[in-house]
């Protein structure tokens, strides 16, 4: 216990001690100024145990440190949601309702923050909505006072919808399911617990609360290796070749802003493991070669291959600094199992960067990654994209939907890959699923709007795979 409490910093514990307000007296949890006071006044109440550190296990794995779980504690992601889905074992012991309200705070971005305290002045104490306030001081706060409970949400239902409604929906959805977890039983416990045959398991999934328990209960795919794997950048911003060869292409930008993006994507994988390796301003031939040489590669001893693509494109294709047009598809179709074996039943990502439509210029501040001035011609052309092959184990990360263009900051780069690092660097350290992650990216992008004309984009992830895929850190 001494061990992971020297492990733990304050927004951790602050998290811990919201997690454990069922367990533990008011003013006992007030008083924990260390993760030391907090296991100490766990220990008073029977939920910490010599020989049984379950409750424990549900925390730090609540919080996303699966680290602490493997260097102290001799166990593992896998052991404890097995535990969290066994009644037998105990199942849950941080009730739904709190850690719905504690995923609610972790998403909930500085704005939104902002936004819940000024709804709040007058009703909570100035003393109590400083800077230094976060989403769990105040519903800590509206708890004290009565304003926030299980059977108590109509006021945190108000704020929601002052603020951002689909915070609101996602409590909703968690709400829809409780008391249902105890329903989850496996196959082989339906003999003993007299559970009827065929019954729907269900549960609040320790991704994703108030949602079905499948992804809980999907096997992850094995990320162990070291490296993990490559992690290729293809980085095209100076398209003076494709101005000059290609007439409608003359008004093709230099893509300013991308290497801020490229950074980024090299500081987030290699953190994740991956080997890095970064071309630049390729030509659309260049592009096929490089991909070629990744495709030719032994990954045998490998457990993932990214690809990461930063350029200018339009539906379905990306094209290389001389303005010619390499199609989405026929890169990922370089590494199916026919084309690359050492790859087969492992995780290939692609994350592109590039408009799939046309657009118009906006300006300086905010560019278009997209060739074409103008978007009215095509604008109400539908387009099927088919952009991964029709095997399992792809992943694409698309930047915007089909039709659409994507935007970029000159000073501060792309709109997606600066949010999707963001979000792998938050969230992978707390072993969240890739696809949620992406949720969450695609949630923030979304709600970016452009200084000129109100510009929006929506990215689109596309995946065909069969496992959870989760980065480790450690």
């Amino acid at each position: 216990l001494l061990a992971v409490s020297e492990e733990l910093d304050e927004g951790e514990l602050a998290a811990l001690k919201f997690l454990s307000r069922e367990h533990v007296p008011r003013r006992r949890l007030e008083a924990a100024r260390s993760a030391h006071d907090l296991f100490e006044a766990l220990q008073e109440r029977g939920a910490l145990e010599a020989g049984n550190l379950a409750f424990l296990r549900e925390l730090l794995y609540r919080i996303g440190r699966i680290d602490l779980l493997a260097a102290h504690l001799g166990s593992s992601r896998e052991r404890v949601e097995r535990e969290l889905r066994a009644p037998r074992a105990g199942g849950a012991r941080v009730p739904p309702y709190r850690y719905l309200l504690f995923q609610l705070s972790e998403d909930i971005t500085k704005d939104e923050l902002m936004s819940f305290k000024l709804l709040l002045d007058g009703t909570l104490p100035k003393s109590k909505l400083t800077p230094e306030t976060t989403m769990l001081d105040i519903f800590i706060e509206m708890e004290k006072k009565g304003l926030l409970g299980k059977d108590n949400l109509s006021v945190l239902k108000s704020l929601c919808e002052k603020v951002n409604i689909s915070l609101w929906d996602r409590i909703e959805d968690g709400l829809n399911l409780f008391g249902q977890e105890e329903m989850l039983i496996t196959e082989e416990e339906r003999g003993s617990t007299g559970g009827p045959e065929g019954c729907l398991a269900l549960s609040v999934t320790p991704e994703f609360p108030g949602s079905f328990n499948i992804s809980s209960q999907l096997e992850a795919y094995k990320m162990t290796s070291r490296p993990c794997g490559v992690c290729l950048i293809l980085n095209n911003h100076n398209f003076a070749k494709a101005r000059e060869a290609v007439l409608e292409h003359r008004y093709l930008r230099d893509r300013n802003g991308t290497d801020v993006d490229a950074a980024a994507l090299r500081n987030v994988f290699s953190k994740l493991h991956f080997r890095i390796e970064e071309y630049r301003d390729l030509s659309a031939d260049e592009i096929r070669k490089t991909v070629n040489i990744f495709r030719c590669e032994d990954h045998e001893d490998k457990d993932c291959f990214v690809c990461c693509i930063l350029s200018h494109g339009k539906k379905g294709i990306i094209y290389g600094v001389d303005g010619q047009e390499v199609p989405i598809r026929e890169l990922t179709t370089s590494f199916t199992v026919q084309n690359c074996r050492s790859l087969a039943g492992k995780p290939k990502v692609f994350f592109i960067q590039a408009c799939q439509g046309n657009a118009f210029h906006k300006g300086v501040t905010i560019e278009a990654d997209s060739a074409e001035r103008d978007a009215s011609a095509e604008r109400d052309v539908r387009f099927q994209l088919d952009c991964i092959p029709a095997e399992a184990d792809f992943l694409l990360g698309m930047a915007t939907l089909q039709d659409y263009v994507s935007y970029r900051s000159p000073r501060e780069g792309t709109w997606y890959i600066q949010a999707l690092c963001q979000h792998l660097e938050s969230r992978c350290p707390r072993g969240e699923n890739v696809v949620s992650i992406l949720t969450a990216v695609n949630r923030e992008v979304s709600r970016k709007t452009g200084e000129r004309n109100a510009e929006k984009q929506m990215p689109q992830p596309i995946f065909t795979l069969k496992k959870k895929l989760i980065f480790p850190v450690n």
